[in-house]
């Protein structure tokens, strides 16, 4: 296979580690379809036994996610803003808000 990066490529095993921090890894599909998600992916994705990934396409590129930490995400960028408009802005405010909120479920 030609790369380009003749100098600057180093194989470990089935992966490619290029200078600059880009890594290739390789995984054989078997004949139900099924792969193997090598081992230094799913520690940089936090995939554990039983998790699920999500595989998006865009622009004619496949991504695959934790689909965990995919709606993490989508849940931070729903509440984005809200903090703000509640009149939370420091830490103290949520501690304060907090203990405001136990005070009214104590009292009722």
């Amino acid at each position: 296979m030609e790369t380009g990066y003749t100098n600057s490529v180093r194989k470990v095993r089935n992966a490619l580690h290029f200078k600059g921090g880009f890594n290739m890894e390789l995984a054989k599909v078997t004949s139900k379809g099924q792969v193997t998600i090598p081992v230094e992916i799913r520690r940089k994705l936090g995939i554990k036994n039983g998790d699920k990934v999500l595989f998006m396409e865009e622009g004619g590129r496949i991504y695959m996610m934790n689909s965990s930490m995919d709606a993490f995400r989508e849940a931070q960028r729903a509440f984005s803003g809200e903090a703000q408009q509640a009149g939370l802005n420091s830490e103290e405010d949520v501690v304060r808000m907090i203990k405001e909120l136990r005070q009214e479920s104590v009292v009722k």
